[in-house]
């Protein structure tokens, strides 16, 4: 069965898709690449890279990474940011790599949820790739009240990625998130039907 990537912009809605297609197909498997950096960064090898390019200063007095702290440096210095993929990147790569790679004599689907899909090459792994989108003042006012940010900081965070635009013309399914969940469960199912029943080649 196929690898699907699905894949978008900071808050256009990926989670809540995923949770639509976790609903209509509940047998199929899921790698999420959030929640594999999440584990990653709690690694003694991973931590040890990250203090030597961050300093102590993304450390509690305990040994403790500040996530948040992380986060604000790298979404403000694009550098910084670069560094951190470096470290994270290629160990997430390839654990969903081998795990797509397993399910391939699957009789179910296997989706990953990267975002930054494009900005990693990771399409060149996926069978379709589905981009999750909205308008830029949706997404705007989603992350803000998301991540209780101010505006300016909110923009900087969505600069810090490839554009939206990008992204919807290089994909093979666009799924627009302007409205409500259920207008995403419509989408979703029509996803669905349109990849059951399909012979499956590598495009």
């Amino acid at each position: 069965m196929p690898a699907i990537g699905i894949t978008g912009g900071i808050s256009t809605g990926k989670s809540t898709f995923v949770e639509c297609l976790r609903e209509l197909l509940p047998v199929a498997t899921f790698f999420d690449a959030d929640e594999a950096a999440h584990v990653l960064l709690d690694q003694p090898e991973v931590k040890k890279q990250v203090r030597r390019e961050f300093g102590a200063r993304v450390f509690s007095t305990a040994g403790d990474l500040n996530r948040t702290k992380l986060r604000a440096i790298v979404f403000a210095d694009a550098t910084k940011k670069r560094a951190l993929e470096r470290i994270l990147h290629p160990r997430i790569r390839r654990q969903w790599r081998t795990e797509a790679k397993e399910h391939r004599s699957s009789p179910n689907f296997f989706f990953a949820d990267i975002p930054l899909l494009y900005e990693t090459g990771g399409e060149t792994f996926c069978d379709r790739v589905v981009v999750v989108a909205c308008s830029p003042k949706v997404q705007l006012a989603r992350l803000r009240k998301r991540m209780s940010v101010k505006s300016a900081e909110a923009k900087q965070m969505i600069n810090s990625q490839m554009p939206l635009q990008e992204k919807i013309r290089r994909a093979d399914h666009v799924v627009w998130n302007n409205g409500d969940r259920a207008s995403l469960m419509e989408q979703a199912r029509f996803l669905v039907a349109s990849w059951q029943g399909k012979t499956w080649t590598k495009k």
